[in-house]
C-alpha cells in the first residue's frame, strides 16, 4: 500500500474514531511533536476541550511480551529490550488510571481505541514547567510541587496494572543495558566519527555491570520521563493536584530514585545545583515518614541511575540526529554532557568513569 493510501486511511480512522466519541464537529488545532512517533491535536467542540491523541500503531516496533526472554526482546527491537510501551495505547490508559486512582492529576480518559491508536483525553492546558517558569511561576514552588506529587505516588503504593491488555513490567537488567548501550551504538559514532569496536563495546558493559548491580530491587512505579516538558502547572488544584502528569506510557516498576534524576537532571532545561540538592532533600524528609524507606539505597540508586539515564540521553539524541535528521537536539547535547561528567565523579560510578576516561575522556574531566 502506498504513503498516500495509508494517510487516507488513517485520515478515515481518525474520523470515524471522532465520530464514535461524539466529536465529529470539533475544531481542531495540531499541537506541536516531540522525540515520540505520537502526535497530538487540542479539540474544541462548545464549551469543551479535549486532546486528541494520534499514536499510530505501526509506527513502532513491538513492546515487550510480559514472559520473553531477553533473547526473544532482542529480536523483537528497542521497545521490547528497553521494555517501552511502543504502540500498545493500553499502557497509556492503564497508567492513567493508576495515577488519577492515587489523587494526582493525569488526563482522564474519555474514550479510547486501542486497535486503530487513538485517545480523547482531558486538556491539561499550556502551561508546561518548561514555559511557566519562564513567564513568571517560582521555580522552587513548582519543582517542590513535582517533589510533593512523587511522594503521594510512592506513599500511595499501587498496584501496578496487569491484566489481558497491559501489564506493567519492571526495570530490569537487560532494559537499563539496553539504554546504557545507546551511548556506545550512538554517541559514540557522533563523537569519534566511527563505531565502536567490538572489544571496547564489551569492555563498556563490562564497566557498566558491577555498576548497575549494585540498585536496589524495584520498589516503586516509576513514570521514567517525569520533567519540565512533561509536567503541567494547575495553581487552581490543591495538593499533589497542582501537577499535571503527561507522557507516561513507558512507566516501569523501578528505583523511586528515578523520577528524581528525571526532573532534576532534565536534558531540556537547566536545574541548578542549589535547588536540585534541595529538592532532593525534600523527597527525603518526606519518604522518611513512609514505611520501609531506606535513605541510604535511595541515595545509591540516585547517583547509579543519573549516570545511566543520561548515558541513555546521549544516545537517544545522538540517535535522532544521525538516523533521524533533527539536528536540534544536537542544542541540549551539551547540557547532558555535563550532567554526565558530574555522575561520572560519584564514587559508585569508578568502573564506568574509568572506561570513559580512557577512550572519551572528554566525558571525564
Amino acid at each position: 500500500m502506498s504513503s498516500p493510501a495509508r494517510a487516507e486511511d488513517r485520515k478515515q480512522d481518525r474520523a470515524d474514531f471522532l465520530s464514535a466519541a461524539g466529536w465529529s464537529d470539533a475544531e481542531a488545532r495540531a499541537l506541536a511533536g516531540d522525540a515520540s512517533t505520537r502526535s497530538y491535536e487540542r479539540l474544541t467542540l462548545g464549551a469543551r476541550n479535549a486532546l486528541l491523541m494520534n499514536a499510530p500503531p505501526a509506527a513502532e516496533t513491538a513492546a515487550c511480551p510480559p514472559k520473553a526472554t531477553p533473547e526473544e526482546r532482542r529480536a523483537l527491537g528497542y521497545n521490547a529490550m528497553a521494555r517501552l510501551a511502543g504502540p500498545n495505547l493500553h499502557a497509556f490508559t492503564a497508567v492513567a488510571g493508576v495515577l488519577r486512582g492515587a489523587g494526582l492529576s493525569a488526563p482522564e480518559i474519555y474514550a479510547a481505541d486501542a486497535r486503530r491508536g487513538f485517545a480523547l483525553i482531558e486538556d491539561l492546558g499550556d502551561d508546561l514547567f518548561a514555559r511557566a517558569i519562564p513567564k513568571g511561576a517560582d521555580e522552587k514552588t513548582l519543582y517542590s510541587a513535582a517533589i510533593d506529587a512523587l511522594l503521594a505516588l510512592h506513599a500511595a503504593r499501587p498496584a501496578a496494572p496487569a491484566g489481558d491488555q497491559y501489564t506493567m513490567l519492571s526495570y530490569d537488567r537487560t532494559a537499563l543495558e539496553a539504554e546504557v548501550g545507546l551511548l556506545s551504538e550512538w554517541y559514540w559514532p557522533l563523537r569519534l566519527g566511527g563505531p565502536a569496536p567490538s572489544s571496547l563495546e564489551a569492555a563498556y558493559y563490562a564497566a557498566w555491570a558491577p555498576v548497575l548491580s549494585g540498585l536496589s530491587e524495584p520498589n516503586a512505579i516509576i513514570l521514567r520521563d517525569f520533567h519540565a516538558e512533561n509536567l503541567l502547572w494547575l495553581p487552581g488544584r490543591a495538593g499533589a493536584k497542582r501537577v499535571g502528569i503527561i507522557d507516561f506510557q513507558d512507566g516501569l516498576l523501578g528505583s523511586r530514585a528515578y523520577d528524581l534524576v528525571s526532573l532534576l537532571e532534565d536534558a531540556r532545561r537547566d536545574v541548578s545545583l542549589p535547588l536540585a540538592e534541595a529538592m532532593i532533600e525534600r523527597y527525603v524528609e518526606g519518604a522518611r515518614k513512609q514505611e520501609g524507606f531506606d535513605e541510604e539505597a535511595f541515595r545509591r540508586d540516585y547517583a547509579i541511575l543519573a549516570a545511566q539515564r543520561n548515558a541513555k540521553i546521549l544516545g537517544i539524541f545522538a540517535r535522532l540526529v544521525k538516523r533521524d535528521n533533527k539536528p536540534r537536539y544536537l542544542d541540549f547535547t551539551p547540557r547532558v554532557e555535563d550532567h554526565f561528567r558530574r555522575d561520572l565523579a560519584r564514587p559508585e560510578l569508578a568502573p564506568v568513569r574509568a572506561f570513559i576516561a580512557a577512550h572519551l575522556p572528554d566525558l571525564a574531566s
